[in-house]
């Protein structure tokens, strides 16, 4: 398998051939530059590249068989893990599905926690997230005083639709309890007004049968006075 042919697989994967192809440069760089910086690249269950150095020696040619002193020199090297040598091996079966290497312990992906100094890429990396976050900076600044300018002006208008709806449910109270007062004031007034001509009433009908009683008290003694009047006319004749 060839690089390109290493993009194809893991595009699979990803769902696209230009995020597999950054993806697979990405890794393969930041490797080779912390190997060549003398830091050890380590990926649990796949194995270890590291940088080692070879110290001055005699070689031989194979051609001539002549002894050639060999200078000092470093050298790459990939120590597989165990769970590579077992699937190679064959002591371990392959997955049909999901990664064929064990996962990474928890916290072991944490920067910090493992004790070991970060490499010129992964500065370079945590360089550019935060030149990329200070860059975000401005623009979620910007939105967050938008957002809160959007919703000062909310909270503005709906305080401006309270204080427009309030003097309106106050009139309309003002209203009612002025309609519900005039009313049971007319009520009253017509209670009023119907007690004062029942007791008018009353006080007529007890008038009449006081005047009616009266007269007939009188009407006797006027009879009796007439009749003493005629028969004192009739003497005198």
């Amino acid at each position: 398998m060839n690089k390109a042919q290493l993009v194809e697989a893991v595009a699979e994967q990803l769902g696209g051939r230009k995020a597999a192809a950054e993806a697979v440069d990405a890794v393969l760089d930041t490797m080779v530059r912390a190997v060549v910086a003398g830091d050890r690249v380590s990926v649990t269950g796949f194995g270890t590249f590291e940088k080692v150095e070879r110290s001055a020696r005699f070689a031989r040619n194979p051609q001539t068989g002549e002894r050639v002193k060999v200078k000092k020199t470093s050298v790459p090297r990939f120590r597989p893990g165990q769970g590579f040598k077992d699937l190679v091996s064959g002591s371990k079966k392959l997955p049909k599905e999901g990664p064929s290497v064990k996962k990474a312990p928890k916290g072991s992906l944490t920067p910090g926690k493992t004790g070991v100094a970060a490499t010129p890429a992964a500065k370079r990396a945590a360089t550019k997230r935060a030149a990329t976050a200070a860059a975000a900076a401005p623009a979620a600044t910007k939105k967050t005083a938008a957002k809160k300018a959007t919703t000062t002006a909310a909270a503005k208008k709906t305080t401006a639709t309270a204080a427009k709806k309030a003097p309106a449910a106050k009139k309309a109270t003002t209203t009612a309890a002025a309609k519900k007062t005039t009313a049971t004031a007319t009520k009253k007034t017509a209670a009023a007004k119907k007690a004062t001509t029942t007791a008018a009433a009353k006080k007529t009908t007890a008038t009449a049968k006081k005047a009616t009683a009266t007269a007939k008290k009188t009407a006797p003694a006027k009879k009796t006075a007439t009749r003493k009047t005629t028969a004192r006319k009739t003497s005198a004749k």
